[in-house]
């Protein structure tokens, strides 16, 4: 692609250069003369004014920045203008229809139009299969279970039977989905498992990482609303419910029946304990511990977790701990000649 049809796809202003073509992208300090890269952030300015890039997508306020890269595109938002632009420079391999001889399509399935099942994937019985779904090698896709549209699911996914995913979802490799919930009674001095019947159902547009674990309703439903995004390595427990575009990273985990809200953000390794809500558009921010429900629109960080501000304020008065402490025994040395305070 030329420079000014990257200009044109993001609707952002070309300036300067004699129109080169990029081929890829790459960081500021890796890219060549063929490259497309990008400046977001004023940290990498150094890194821009020794770039080798073909060109440069970056913000209005760094347009006028020395260096040596003379093709820009000024663009509003940056990793707007190169979500645009990578899937034409990377588009995705074209995957061709059909059964692969070593997979197992049980009585019953159905499979829609144009749908490609990988080598050794298994197909349970009744499943349905929607119009040109992709289904990895190794795949699992048990009994009962409806996979909706463009649905992709990559190398190694267990769908445990009766799983519900909407269209255009995309599953990554060893992510089970329906898996039995933790539910146990201590019955005459053993534990007993109670059996989990519940759903597992998943939205459209939804996007889970590699190795996440979603559990089935112990008697309702999990449920994922649509345009969710989970990243690798969480797990999130029986009868959750969590909300139309909301986020979690990686490591989250999420006891069960939570309610989590709309556009709520989980970052990594925030731990939420079961039967709490969790309001619309809060943030939980890296490594909290929620003890209890969370209002909409808060910022809670923290362990245990409270509001920002409030975690901040008593995170600075630990920090200042040791100096209190050198204070209090000078003050005991000036008093009664001796420190009186236990180590």
């Amino acid at each position: 692609m030329r420079v000014s049809e990257i200009a044109t796809i993001v609707g952002g202003r070309w300036e300067g250069g004699d129109d080169p073509e990029i081929t890829g992208v790459a960081p500021l300090d890796r890219a060549g003369p063929e490259d497309l890269s990008f400046l977001a952030h004023p940290r990498y300015l150094p890194y821009f004014q020794r770039s080798r890039a073909g060109a440069v997508l970056l913000r209005e306020e760094y347009a006028e920045q020395a260096g040596d890269v003379v093709a820009r595109i000024v663009v509003g938002d940056v990793h707007r203008a190169l979500a645009q632009v990578l899937p034409r420079l990377y588009p995705e391999p074209e995957v061709e229809p059909g059964i692969h001889p070593t997979a197992v399509v049980e009585a019953g399935a159905v499979l829609g139009k144009g749908v490609s099942v990988g080598p050794y994937a298994v197909i349970g019985r009744g499943a349905r299969i929607g119009d040109r779904v992709r289904i990895g090698s190794h795949v699992v896709v048990g009994d009962g279970c409806e996979v909706g549209d463009a649905v992709v699911l990559h190398p190694h996914v267990t769908l445990y039977p009766g799983v519900r995913i909407g269209a255009r979802s995309i599953v990554h490799s060893g992510t089970r989905l329906g898996v039995d919930g933790f539910g146990y009674v201590f019955v005459d001095g053993a534990h007993r498992k109670v059996p989990q019947v519940g759903r597992c159902e998943i939205g459209e547009d939804v996007e889970i990482g590699a190795n996440t674990t979603i559990d089935r309703g112990s008697i309702g439903a999990t449920e994922i609303g649509n345009n969710v995004k989970i990243d690798n390595l969480v797990h999130i427990a029986h009868n959750v419910r969590i909300g139309d575009q909301s986020i979690i990273v990686a490591q989250v985990g999420v006891a069960g029946s939570t309610v989590i809200g709309r556009r709520v953000t989980l970052a990594g390794q925030a731990g939420i304990p079961g039967h709490i809500e969790i309001g619309d558009g809060a943030t939980i921010a890296a490594q909290a511990g929620v003890f209890g429900d969370v209002p909409a629109g808060a910022v809670y960080s923290g362990y245990p977790a409270r509001p920002h501000k409030e975690a901040l304020r008593a995170q600075a008065s630990l920090f200042r701990v040791p100096q209190l402490v050198k204070r209090i025994r000078a003050l005991e040395r000036a008093l009664f000649g001796r420190e009186t305070t236990d180590e």
